[in-house]
């Protein structure tokens, strides 16, 4: 079984080809694990998405600083990677092909095993959506998604956290 976060990860990715969706929701379920139990192949699967993100757009120096982190990971959690569904052979070949990119951007999809893409499609049925890991055009407020989307809840966050961080040192002086 996998995680439902990974699968949503999946389903952005090839579906709707939100890689800005796919790094928030798996670093999401990354940063919901305790600190001491996070395990780094998740952020492989991360960098990954912000890689084909920054890409897309046009950020190609951003773009291959993200594919080496991510093909580094990936081939020192391969049998982690493997677990999850993933030919590892492959997707290290796709991130080298990535690495000596230019200014041409063209859709990936992930080497997935076939249990891993039933369970895809099963959850996608879940959500109401089709599995379709076709290229297709992907609109602006994706593309520019960043740019676009509302922060505020962000921002707040961060405040909080501040907030929590700076009361936690008081707490300590006391």
């Amino acid at each position: 079984m996998y995680p439902k976060s990974y699968l949503d990860y999946l389903i952005y990715f090839h579906v709707q080809r939100d890689y800005f969706e796919c790094h928030e929701v798996l670093e999401e379920y990354w940063k919901d694990q305790p600190r001491h139990a996070r395990k780094r192949h998740w952020v492989g699967l991360i960098q990954i998405a912000v890689g084909l993100y920054h890409h897309r757009r046009g950020n190609i120096q951003g773009a291959k600083r993200m594919y080496q982190k991510a093909s580094m990971i990936i081939e020192r959690y391969s049998i982690e990677i493997t677990t999850l569904g993933l030919n590892v052979q492959i997707l290290i070949q796709q991130l080298k092909t990535l690495q000596q990119i230019n200014q041409f951007y063209d859709d990936i999809r992930l080497p997935m095993n076939d249990e891993l893409v039933q369970e895809c499609k099963r959850r996608c049925r879940q959500l109401g959506l089709e599995w379709d890991d076709s290229v297709k055009k992907v609109p602006d407020e994706i593309l520019h998604k960043h740019i676009k989307r509302d922060r505020t809840e962000v921002i707040q966050e961060r405040f909080n956290q501040i907030l929590i961080r700076k009361q936690q040192k008081e707490e300590k002086s006391d």
